[in-house]
C-alpha cells in the first residue's frame, strides 16, 4: 500500500501553507508526485520533500505549477510571502542548511559566532538567556560547533568570519574564559578552512551595525540568515541574498588583514593572561 503522510499544518508558517496548497492541487488535478514532478522538472522524491516541508522551492518551479494549473503567479507569490515571513523552524532550517553548505560568510558585531565558541563562552551566554531548558540549549549548541568543526577539519566546509572587535572586549564568563577564548580563536585561524577577521574599533562607522548576517553557499545556490531580536529571519530570494552578500563584503572592508587580526586578538589574549 502507498504510504500516506499526515498534511502539514497551515497555519504554521507560510512554508508549511506553501507545501500544503502544493499537495491540494496535486491531488485535486489527480497527479501522482512522479506526474508532478514531470511538470517542475524534478524527481518524484523532491516532490515529496517539498509537500512535506522538508524542501524549499524555486520561482521557476512555482512558474511551472502556475502554469500547469492555471492559477495566475499563486504559487510565486506564496512563494514571496513565505521567504518574506518570519518562519518559527527557522532554527531547524538554518540548521539543516549549515550542514549541507561548502562555504558560510559570517558577520557578527555583538557575539562571537557559535561556529568559534568554546563551551564556556557558549555557557555564559546560555546563562544570560531565558530558555525554559538551560542544558537543552546548551547541547543544540555545542552540536552545532562540534559539526561545524567536523566539517571544516575534513575540509568539506569553508568558514569566512568577520567579528567586530568589541565581541574581543566584551567579557563573557571572566578572564580565564575569555583566555581559552582567545586562544581558541587563535587556532581556528590557522585552520586551512577558516578566514577569521576583525573589524578594528579605529574602523569607525560601518554597515554591520544593524545585526548579523549569514550567507550559506549550497549546491547550485546562496542563502541567508539575518539575525534579530526574538529570532531571525532566513532568506531565499536571490535579489535579497545577493544584497546581504554585498553587505558582508562592504563590511569586510573595514576589517583588519587576516594577519593584523591574528595581532589584534593576540593583544586580548595577553590583556586576558
Amino acid at each position: 500500500m502507498p504510504i500516506v503522510r499526515d498534511e502539514l499544518d497551515p497555519k504554521i508558517s507560510m512554508w508549511h501553507f506553501l507545501a500544503h496548497t502544493q499537495r491540494f492541487w496535486r491531488e485535486k488535478e489527480g497527479l501522482s508526485l512522479t506526474q508532478c514532478g514531470k511538470i517542475m522538472g524534478l524527481a518524484r522524491s523532491t516532490v515529496s520533500n517539498m509537500e512535506a516541508g522538508r524542501r524549499r522551492p524555486q520561482d521557476d518551479q512555482m512558474k511551472l505549477l502556475d502554469e500547469h494549473y492555471g492559477t495566475g503567479v499563486l504559487f510565486r507569490v506564496m512563494l514571496w510571502f513565505a521567504r518574506m515571513a518570519h518562519d518559527p523552524d527557522w532554527g531547524k532550517q538554518i540548521a539543516k542548511y549549515e550542514e549541507q553548505a561548502n562555504m558560510i560568510w559570517m558577520w557578527h558585531g555583538q557575539v562571537i559566532p557559535i561556529a568559534l565558541q568554546t563551551d564556556d563562552y557558549s555557557w555564559g551566554y546560555v546563562k544570560a538567556g531565558s530558555p525554559k531548558d538551560y542544558e537543552a540549549s546548551m547541547q543544540r549548541r555545542v552540536a552545532r560547533k562540534k559539526m561545524f568543526l567536523e566539517r571544516v577539519e575534513k575540509e568539506e566546509l569553508e568558514i569566512w568570519a568577520l567579528v567586530d572587535e568589541s565581541v574581543l572586549a566584551r567579557q563573557v564568563g571572566g578572564r580565564e574564559v575569555m583566555k581559552a577564548q582567545m586562544e581558541h580563536l587563535l587556532y581556528l585561524a590557522e585552520l586551512p578552512g577558516v578566514i577569521l577577521r576583525v573589524v578594528p574599533f579605529s574602523a569607525g562607522a560601518h554597515l554591520g551595525v544593524d545585526g548579523s548576517v549569514q550567507v550559506i553557499r549550497l549546491d547550485g545556490r546562496d542563502i541567508a540568515y539575518a539575525g534579530a531580536q526574538n529570532g531571525g529571519r532566513m532568506i531565499e530570494s536571490p535579489g535579497e541574498v545577493r544584497d546581504l552578500s554585498v553587505k558582508v563584503d562592504r563590511v569586510g572592508c573595514m576589517a583588519a588583514s587576516v594577519d593584523g587580526s591574528k595581532e589584534i586578538i593576540g593583544q586580548y589574549l595577553e590583556r586576558y593572561s
